[in-house]
């Protein structure tokens, strides 16, 4: 396959050129830190930022969330997230 922006850097604006399932855990940080959260399913999503603060988000399936969290956490988070790098 031709990809003519393959010498192109894609930069924070530009778009996600690699994605992954997250498995939210009470005790792991994600092994990748994401730069935007995309919503599979309709829910809930409690993250943890750099500075070690927990903070639930609730979203539709679609949703993308423009957040590098440090850690997805288990408890309270009810929506599927896959992360975009």
């Amino acid at each position: 396959m031709s990809d003519p922006f393959a010498g192109a850097a894609s930069g924070l604006s530009g778009p996600a050129t690699r994605h992954f399932s997250i498995s939210p855990s009470d005790s792991a940080d994600l092994v990748v830190r994401p730069r935007a959260l995309v919503f599979q399913t309709d829910g809930n999503a409690v993250l943890r930022d750099e500075g070690g603060v927990d903070i639930t988000y609730s979203r539709y399936a679609g949703d993308v969330l423009p957040i590098r969290a440090v850690r997805v956490l288990a408890t309270g988070t009810t929506a599927t997230l896959i992360g975009w790098i």
